[in-house]
């Protein structure tokens, strides 16, 4: 790893351009897409896994509330007000469709693996859909240097080479423009004490589990220089509905697992009603970082 850099940042700048207006009814469809859609036996989905030990059966109980969502998007507020705006690995694109709350004149684009973002496209939850990966040199060509933030949720994880996610991203990035990430922490309380069970210990959707000072150093290594940490309000509470559903997923037959599911709704009550106290201890398993793209 290289040492972090200790340039002094300039201010924030970008090219002046004319504001977007938001997305209109009817507005034309612009979409990317690979010429075959992915093999069905290569793509890591639900329902693909859904009857194996390592998927929750009861996923439903953590998926993120629009509340989490604004929550991460309020974050840019403090930055100036982005024109352009990229959402990796956005699926059907709920985070861009919170977001148009708070930044009513930025243009949301969202990137997917996956054909679930044109499915958000046709529901005009973003102006551009493009499915793939931001690594293929067909898509970071198109985009190169057209977004004022890029963002991340939950997404560098699951990647095969986060370093070359990171400098791809930084390609579609303008010089000045923002990196907004949140990945699982790899050192927090939960991660310790559930070891295996911690679900983002499982495989094969998250192949790497990097520390917030690991993060850090790589992104300044890459020319970024890091303007805000947080590992308070990203906290997601999840973990003891989540570990106990993959332990009864485990150990029950799939019937009797499900009549359990009870004991995943009070573990899921457990995990909101610490929340409030846990998100400001060690125990919180979600960290934020803000980033900016420096001038060469």
């Amino acid at each position: 790893m290289l040492a972090p850099s200790r340039r002094m940042p300039p201010p924030y700048a970008r090219p002046v351009r004319p504001r977007h207006t938001p997305s209109r009814p009817g507005a034309a469809m612009t979409a990317t897409a690979p010429p075959e859609p992915p093999r069905a036996d290569c793509a890591f989905t639900l329902a693909a896994c859904r009857n194996q030990p390592y998927v929750p059966r009861h996923l439903g109980l953590t998926r993120l509330p629009s509340r989490r969502l604004r929550a991460a998007a309020r974050a840019a507020l403090s930055f100036p007000e982005p024109e352009s705006w990229l959402d990796v690995g956005t699926g059907y694109a709920r985070f861009p469709e919170v977001a148009k709350e708070l930044f009513p004149y930025t243009a949301f684009d969202g990137l997917d693996p996956t054909y679930r973002v044109l499915h958000a496209r046709v529901a005009e939850r973003v102006e551009e859909a493009h499915v793939g990966n931001l690594t293929d040199a067909r898509i970071t060509a198109r985009l190169r240097a057209r977004y004022d933030i890029v963002s991340m949720f939950r997404h560098l994880e699951h990647t095969r080479d986060p370093r070359e996610e990171l400098r791809a991203a930084l390609t579609v990035l303008r010089p000045g423009g923002l990196l907004l990430l949140e990945l699982p922490d790899p050192r927090c309380v939960f991660a310790v004490l559930l070891g295996r069970w911690w679900t983002p210990h499982s495989r094969p959707g998250h192949l790497h589990l990097i520390p917030l000072d690991t993060l850090r150093q790589e992104l300044e290594s890459q020319g970024c220089t890091v303007l805000a940490t947080d590992r308070s309000s990203p906290h997601i509470p999840y973990d003891l509905a989540a570990t106990t559903s993959r332990a009864l997923a485990f150990f029950l037959p799939s019937l009797l697992s499900r009549a359990c599911a009870p004991l995943v709704a009070v573990a899921w009550a457990l995990d909101h009603i610490l929340a409030p106290v846990l998100r400001h201890t060690r125990f919180s398993n979600t960290y934020r970082v803000i980033a900016r793209k420096e001038t060469p």
